[in-house]
């Protein structure tokens, strides 16, 4: 059955931002009395649900204090690490010819749909997604599993006609949990070996290699 419905995660995928969450992650941290070396990557944090980012950060499952380093990091990222964030290069041009090919796109990611769609918007994507899709500000639907159910229900979508883009492994188990192909990209944040174990129907290094994938399944 061909796809008619494309979900794209954001972080990683759509856009690049690194700098603003690293950033309001180590303020989150100094305000909790911990640090993390200025030499320390924190790219592994770029994708997954916040709550779990801190747990290993902070080494505690306490619920009160993963909430606290969360409010902590929206303090800053709300005001300035939002767009801290810069476009990926050839998105604008896969949109476009998903679009024109009639294809219903939405935005599919973790973060809260609230800060997705001032991201969607300031990048000037908004003309391009049917729905910014994420998770609720207390965590609910951050989980990609929960979050592609949610959008296969309130869609009314076959799985079978509907495919996930993500750059982490989280965007393919989601996909593969709900019966949803996947594509794997690599200009984001998850290694090949990563996206690879999840047996996605393409790893792709460039948004141009999405269109030829669809030029060819057309």
């Amino acid at each position: 059955m061909p796809i008619s419905t494309v979900l794209f995660d954001l972080d990683g995928t759509l856009t690049d931002p690194y700098e603003g969450i690293s950033r309001s992650i180590r303020y989150a941290l100094e305000k909790m009395g911990s640090t993390v070396a200025d030499g320390d990557d924190l790219r592994w944090c770029i994708g997954p649900p916040l709550w779990e980012s801190f747990r290993v950060l902070l080494g505690t499952d306490e619920q009160p204090e993963l909430d606290r380093a969360v409010a902590f990091y929206r303090e800053r990222y709300t005001q300035t690490g939002l767009f801290e964030n810069s476009l990926i290069g050839g998105i604008p041009e896969l949109l476009s010819m998903l679009r024109a090919e009639n294809r219903q796109l939405h935005v599919c990611t973790s973060k809260p749909h609230v800060y997705a769609s001032r991201i969607v918007e300031h990048f000037g994507l908004r003309r391009f997604f049917g729905t910014v899709y994420g998770s609720e500000l207390d965590g609910t639907r951050s989980s990609k599993t929960e979050l592609i159910a949610h959008i296969l229900s309130g869609e009314q979508a076959s799985p079978s006609e509907v495919l996930m883009i993500g750059d982490r492994r989280h965007d393919l188990i989601g996909a593969k949990d709900n019966g949803v192909a996947g594509i794997g990209v690599l200009w984001g944040y998850g290694s090949r070996q990563e996206l690879e174990m999840e047996k996605p129907v393409l790893i792709a290094e460039t948004p141009g290699q999405v269109e030829a994938y669809f030029q060819r399944a057309s």
